[in-house]
């Protein structure tokens, strides 16, 4: 029984006692990065804070003041644009209260109504000829219809 009980005890430690392997992986990751690499991180980190309080003491206010200087530019041009366009709607609302356009408008407007005028008085003439021909064809079709009747009869 006292093997049995030591047989065990082995198999439960061997399973489920992880401490050893433990161990063992964190001495291999303190000697691989303390050791090998000689502090290496620490050394690119140090680089890249220096980088960025560089960037932010420096290149920032650099940017930051371009950018204000063609902010006003553009700003500028814009108010310029638009100052444009708006003497261009401007002119082009006079033109439209013009005389002149108005000239243009009320001949254009007698040149539809006689244009109405005449196709009004096309579609007449053209149903005027079609209720003629209608006309001869149901006497054509009726003088038919009696000469058929006549034959018929025999």
């Amino acid at each position: 029984m006292d093997k049995i009980t030591k047989d065990v005890g082995d198999i439960q430690s061997r399973l489920l006692d992880h401490r050893p392997v433990l161990q063992g992986e964190i001495r291999y990751f303190v000697r691989e990065f303390e050791e090998k690499r000689g502090f290496r991180e620490c050394r690119l980190l140090e680089n890249l804070n220096k980088m960025v309080a560089e960037t932010n003491e420096e290149v920032l206010p650099k940017c930051k003041e371009c950018m204000q200087d063609n902010l006003c530019d553009i700003f500028t041009r814009l108010e310029a644009a638009n100052h444009m366009t708006q003497r261009i709607q401007q002119r082009e609302l006079e033109a439209q209260n013009s005389t002149r356009l108005q000239e243009y408008m009320e001949r254009r407007r007698e040149d539809w109504e006689e244009f109405l005028k005449e196709q009004t008085r096309l579609k007449e003439e053209v149903d005027e000829e079609h209720a003629k021909a209608v006309g001869r064809l149901s006497t054509q079709y009726s003088e038919m219809k009696k000469d058929l009747t006549k034959f018929s009869h025999f």
